[in-house]
């Protein structure tokens, strides 16, 4: 007989180290004894079930068979069974699953694991296909060395399952949220973080051009996925990704938290300069002086996260050509031409050309790829000459390094 308060203590332990509901961790023992039970007792094929009383240790053991009938099994006569022998393997089973014609066979019966409907209900007369008819087994306390071995193995296998469900369901429904991790260690390229319970990983083109991260750092990071089909939840985590800015702007803004201002578009070059552009849905707010707080408080707090990246924040409107203008700021635009196939011709004056156009295009370029639009920008003074360094920015030409995969303005819309 099992020490109670001593297998009580284990479990109320598992259960506060794993972050598991105690029930949990008793599945696991309950499985761990049905295998250890099938394995030093135990015939090939059969389904064994353990039940262990908390309040008594005492151990309970059954077998399990499923009900069925010609119409769910296929009867193997017993002159055919060395012609067609129980699979062992499960690529072996595979194989047998299907016949010559290649269509799925129905499973093999099994005296061990299945009952016949018409010998079922003898038993219990209300029992209906699929149901399970089980079977009390002597109960057993002792068992060998590797049946011990086995039971070991099944509980660890338990708790890892258990462990895993429970972080799926802290983290399903967290895509696109803000986590804060520390950096743990790094893996071609790769930084993986600890969220506490779970770790997260940031692959090589979700993390920021020219940062640099040191294990034990402090950092947030943007959701992208999480992944279900992996030992453990894979966390999938960014630093690149253009909502990463605007869910910083959601955590200092309040206004941007409520919905009376909209990011409506951002346009993003990670490392170096995103554009956004705001709405306002309440009177008498200013979308760009939420944004940038007094002083440029609340601005200067997301580029406290972001490092040397500038954030420039502009009005969106509906009129193409107002959004255009307000897309090349910080530059002053004099006219604009608004051309046939979303392309239009912007002038400036002759001193503002180079802000217009932006270190290396900078500026135009996430104009361009802001608003949507093909731009040429022209200085009011020399309109038939094109700058020496290209002004013409087509948003569908943005290469993908430069911000989005798909070259699309994200918006949280």
């Amino acid at each position: 007989m099992l020490n109670v308060k001593e297998l009580a203590r284990a479990v109320k332990q598992v259960a506060e180290e794993k972050s598991l509901d105690p029930n949990q961790v008793i599945e696991a023992i309950e499985s761990s004894l049905a295998a250890a039970y099938k394995k030093e007792y135990g015939t090939r094929g059969e389904i064994i079930r353990a039940k262990l009383d908390m309040k008594t240790g005492e151990m309970n053991f059954w077998q399990v068979k499923s009900v069925v009938d010609e119409t769910t099994v296929r009867i193997v006569e017993k002159g055919d069974e060395e012609a067609e022998p129980e699979p062992e393997k499960p690529s072996d089973r595979a194989t047998d699953d299907f016949g010559e014609d290649g269509e799925l066979k129905l499973p093999r019966y099994n005296s061990e694991r299945h009952i016949m409907l018409d010998e079922a209900k003898k038993i219990s007369p209300g029992v209906e296909l699929g149901d399970e008819v089980t079977f009390p087994l002597e109960t057993k306390e002792d068992f060998g060395r590797i049946a011990a071995q086995t039971a070991k193995q099944a509980v660890f296998q338990k708790l890892r399952e258990s462990e895993r469900d429970s972080i799926l369901k802290e983290w399903r429904g967290r895509e696109n949220q803000i986590v804060s991790g520390i950096v743990q260690r790094f893996e071609r390229g790769n930084v993986y973080i600890d969220l506490g319970r779970a770790v997260g990983v940031m692959f090589a083109n979700e993390s920021v051009p020219g940062e640099h991260y040191r294990s034990g750092e402090r950092l947030r990071f943007l959701t992208l996925a999480v992944q279900e089909d992996t030992r453990l939840p894979g966390i999938i985590l960014s630093r690149s990704h253009p909502k990463f800015v605007a869910k910083l702007f959601e955590l200092e803004v309040p206004e941007v938290a409520d919905g009376s201002v909209e990011i409506k578009l951002i346009a993003r070059e990670p490392g170096s300069r995103t554009k956004l552009a705001v709405l306002s849905h309440a009177g008498g707010v200013d979308p760009v002086g939420a944004l940038v707080g007094q002083r440029g408080t609340r601005v200067m707090a997301v580029n406290n996260e972001l490092g040397p990246e500038k954030i420039d924040i502009i009005e969106y409107s509906d009129d193409p050509e107002k959004f255009l203008v307000n897309a090349l700021s910080p530059a002053k635009v004099q006219s604009v031409e608004m051309g046939e196939g979303r392309a239009a011709r912007v002038y400036v004056p002759d001193d503002q050309l180079s802000l217009a156009i932006g270190r290396g295009g900078q500026n135009v370029r996430l104009a361009a790829k802001l608003t949507g639009w093909k731009i040429d920008v022209r200085s009011n003074a020399k309109p038939d000459i094109v700058p020496e360094d290209g002004a013409i920015f087509d948003p569908n030409a943005v290469p993908s390094s430069l911000g989005n995969e798909d070259d699309e303005p994200v918006g949280l819309s």
